[in-house]
């Protein structure tokens, strides 16, 4: 098959591109994929309502006596919805309607926040003692701190590769 029939008839000049390899470069970005402080930038903003929400789950569900499952199911879902609405806000504020804003969240933060989620989740249920841990123990916040840091070092390149690629954190560049 000829590929020839495919094209227009204009050549591919890569110089009518400059003012997207001005905006990649702004936001640290190339072709060869995204840079680490913008992915670790990234990884921060969802790491932070991800801490906020299992934090206040853990807080919720050990003060109603749940057991550990209930808490890690309140603690995951508010995780995912403190998440979600960092990034809702902030393109809100940006002028997008929140129909648009629920989509651009979701495009965003969904494999960031399933991965942050899954490894803290599972440094915490791996940890021995750590699961039957109350508030007040040293081990209970070792845990999830420790997994928080390990979940940030393992999320940080998937949403460099993201970002790399206009998937995740790169949606939401086009409204800041």
């Amino acid at each position: 098959m000829d590929d020839s029939t495919h094209h227009t008839g204009t050549a591919h000049d890569p110089d009518t591109h400059e003012g997207h390899h001005a905006h990649a470069d702004q936001h640290g970005e190339h072709a060869h994929g995204a840079s680490w402080p913008t992915a670790a930038k990234a990884t921060l903003h969802c790491l932070t309502g991800c801490a906020i929400g299992e934090i206040l789950g853990m807080v919720i569900g050990t003060a109603l006596l749940w057991g550990n499952v209930q808490t890690m199911v309140l603690a995951i879902s508010l995780a995912f919805l403190f998440g979600y609405s960092f990034t809702l806000f902030a393109v809100r504020r940006a002028g997008l309607d929140f129909k648009s804003a629920v989509k651009v969240a979701l495009a965003a933060d969904t494999v960031s926040i399933a991965v942050m989620e899954l490894v803290d989740n599972g440094i915490i249920a791996l940890t021995p003692g750590a699961m039957d841990a109350h508030l007040s123990d040293g081990l209970f916040w070792s845990a999830l701190l420790g997994g928080f840091v390990v979940a940030f070092l393992i999320t940080t390149p998937v949403n460099k590769w993201m970002i790399g690629r206009g998937k995740g954190h790169a949606v939401v560049h086009a409204y800041h």
